[in-house]
Parts: C-alpha cells; sequence; structure tokens
C-alpha cells in the first residue's frame, strides 16, 4: 500500500463552501485517497509509517484546483495555440484536474452524429489511460448537434461519457437544441452551454433567454466568454434557473464581480464554478484558475478560502467528480502553497487577498508527489520539503 503524511500545515483548505478551513496540521493519503485529517499529536504513528513524508513548513494545503473550462483535444498539445505539454504545465500552475468542454478545437471538427459521438468517445476512453504531469482530464464531452438522437445518448452513456456542450453545433437557433438538451439529461450527461457572444467561428450568440430555453447544467463562461451578457439577463439565470455558474478568466471581469454581489445576495454560491476557458484565443494559461481567485478575493467581499472551494468542491459537485475537497474518502488531488517570496502577507491566503499569486512548493495528484518548486508561481516563501529526496522534481525556478 503506498501512503503519504504531509505535516505541519499552516492552513488547511477543505475545499467546502459552509466550512472553507478545518482544523489541524497534517493529511494522511493512503492508495491515492485521503485516509485521515488532524493535528500531527494524534495522528503521529500513522503519519510515522508513511513512505512519503511532506513537511508543509507552515504553508496552506488545500484540494488542487479543477478548471471546469479547459480545451483538450486528444493528448497534451492544444491546435488552437500550437503547443504541447500545456497541460503538464497546468500542474505547475495547481490544477489538478481539468473538464473538458468539447473537443471544439479538433482540426476538421465532426458535425455528423457518428463523428461527434466517435470524438466524444476517443476523447475520454484515450484520456482515462493519460494523466499528463499526473493531471485528471475529464474529457470526452459531446458537441451537440442536429443530427443526434436518442440512440446516441444512449451508446456515449454505455461508453461511460458524461460531458456534453451546446453552442458549437448547426441549429438554426439556440432553441433549436432543446431535444438534444433534453436526450443527454436523460442518460446522464452534464451538459454546459455556450453563454453570451460568439467566440469562434461555428458558434453564435446565446441570449439568457435561450438558456433559459434550453435548460442546461451549467451557463458556461456566464462573465463572457469572452462578450458579457446583459446584467438583466445574467439576473434572470441566476434568480429563475438552478443552473451552474461558471466564472472563467477568459471572460469579463467586471461581470465577474457583479455576479458574485448577486449571487450571494441570492444564496446562489453553491452554484458558482470557476475555471480559465483557455487555451483559446487568451493564450495558454497555467495559472489561468488562480489568477482569477486572486482577482476575486482582492476585489470582492469574499473571503479567498471561499473562493477556493468555487474552484475545487463546487465544482466537483456539478460534475460529480472524485476530488476536489480535503476530506477523509475523497481522492487525494492536493496542493502546498504559500505567500510568493517577498510578499507583504504572511500566507497564500493573505496574498490572495491582496490580489498575489501563492507560491507553490508541492503538487500531489492521486496519492503522488508530482511537482516541486512550481516552474510557473513565484517562489514560496516557506518552500515544503520532502522525504526521500525526489531530485528529479527539484530545481523548477
Amino acid at each position: 500500500m503506498s501512503s503519504l503524511a504531509i505535516r505541519n500545515a499552516g492552513t488547511l483548505l477543505t475545499g467546502r463552501l459552509e466550512a472553507p478551513v478545518a482544523e489541524g496540521d497534517a493529511v494522511l493519503v493512503a492508495d491515492g485517497t485521503i485516509v485521515a485529517i488532524g493535528d500531527s499529536a494524534d495522528l503521529a504513528a500513522r503519519l510515522d509509517a508513511a513512505e512519503v513524508q511532506i513537511d508543509a513548513q507552515g504553508c496552506s494545503v488545500a484540494p488542487g484546483l479543477i478548471d471546469s473550462h479547459c480545451h483538450v483535444v486528444l493528448g497534451d498539445y492544444t491546435p488552437r495555440q500550437k503547443t504541447v505539454d500545456f497541460l503538464a504545465s497546468y500542474v505547475h500552475g495547481g490544477i489538478t484536474s481539468v473538464v473538458s468542454p468539447g473537443e471544439i478545437h479538433a482540426p476538421g471538427r465532426p458535425h455528423s452524429a457518428v463523428g461527434v459521438t466517435a470524438l466524444a468517445i476517443a476523447a475520454k476512453t484515450c484520456f482515462d489511460g493519460f494523466r499528463p504531469g499526473g493531471m485528471r482530464v475529464h474529457a470526452g464531452s459531446v458537441v451537440l448537434e442536429p443530427t443526434l438522437r436518442p440512440e446516441h445518448f444512449a451508446q456515449l452513456q454505455d461508453a461511460g461519457v458524461h460531458l456534453a456542450k451546446f453552442g458549437f453545433g448547426r441549429y438554426e437557433r439556440p432553441s433549436d437544441g432543446v431535444d438534444q438538451v433534453r436526450w443527454a439529461q436523460e442518460h446522464g450527461i452534464t451538459v454546459m452551454c455556450h453563454s453570451g457572444g460568439a467566440s469562434v467561428p461555428g458558434s453564435q450568440p446565446i441570449t439568457p433567454d435561450d438558456l433559459l430555453t434550453l435548460g442546461p447544467d451549467v451557463c458556461g463562461h456566464i462573465n463572457g466568454g469572452p462578450t458579457s451578457l446583459a446584467e438583466a439577463g445574467v439576473d434572470k439565470i441566476i434568480h429563475d434557473s438552478t443552473m451552474a455558474l461558471q466564472l472563467v478568466q477568459a471572460g469579463n471581469l467586471r461581470s465577474s464581480l457583479r455576479i458574485l454581489e448577486v449571487a450571494a445576495d441570492a444564496d446562489a454560491l453553491r452554484r458558482v464554478v470557476i475555471g480559465s476557458d483557455t487555451p483559446t484565443g487568451t493564450g495558454v494559461m497555467p495559472l489561468g484558475v488562480i489568477k482569477t481567485i486572486a482577482e476575486l478575493s482582492s476585489m470582492s467581499d469574499l473571503a479567498p478560502a471561499v473562493l477556493w472551494a468555487m474552484a475545487t468542491g463546487n465544482v466537483a459537485d456539478v460534475w460529480d467528480l472524485p476530488a476536489g475537497y480535503l476530506e477523509e474518502g475523497r481522492a487525494a488531488d492536493l496542493i502546498v502553497m504559500d505567500a510568493p517570496w517577498g510578499s507583504l502577507a504572511p500566507d497564500a491566503l493573505g496574498a490572495l487577498a491582496r490580489g498575489d499569486i501563492p507560491g507553490i512548493s508541492a503538487v500531489v495528484t492521486a496519492g503522488e508527489v508530482r511537482a516541486l518548486r512550481s516552474r510557473n508561481t513565484p517562489a514560496a516563501a516557506r518552500m515544503a520539503t520532502v522525504a526521500p529526496a525526489m531530485d528529479h522534481l527539484e530545481g523548477a525556478h
């Protein structure tokens, strides 16, 4: 049985919106699963027996970020930006999982029923056996097309596909896609819908009224992807639906801040999820999610630990994912972080509240150390140490 212990944490972030910080300073992992959380003194014997020891040196330990809108295709390559190994690089930005909004950047993307189902099944199956940088890639999001019938969704369900995207199919009007959205949902598939103005050739503007008619599970980039929606329409989505409300780095920051205020007043923060919406024209952004958290932490009234939960536990709940929480029984996808070297803040949460990106000094996925000394964040003021030494992970800066 493989095991890992994290000791001497200054703060434990839970990923749970209602109680975003936990008591204790230690986490114990066995076979990729969190098995104990608490005080080092109480867990001493079990911690001592772990094969890998991480000393957090007073840093914060948190669930790894889940990018709820990351444009994967096949392999660790983005045709849109012609960049390889971008997913492995995202791990160094604290992103331990990504959710595909449809493999829409595949060159020559098909529109036939056989083509879109084949692409979704191929992407899902490939990433089931491929973890770039140790990341979990939840891929295989079928792009909804008018050619799809109920039997195609049954086929997708049998293949384990549980993601769908609306907004890039060949529909004359967005409202024409109601049947495909419902058939997908009836087969256990979570539907994300494009919103706002057109983002790439092949997409079209989708209004709040369209969204309310379609009734997807997730309003993709409700803050703009990249063009934001009318404020009155956003309010209707928040008040008159149960859709998840996705905020992305590639969207409109002003709109994000307003959405958080309205969602808080409507007691709807459980529905808010965070993503990057990259790689796109915005670029490849390994720090896209943590940068969004820093921006929203410094410019809104919400605590950084609450916003962290919107990029971890909230995402896990919407898409029924194994990670996202620092809790017993959850997948051990974790990061160790601190205020960046030279920051005026005393710790990672303080840095986020100031709008600074924390320094990451350890990333764990499936209970294994995947990165030390992030090559993308600033250096952490306090650096976690690991025993036995892992020289192949050192020296990123």
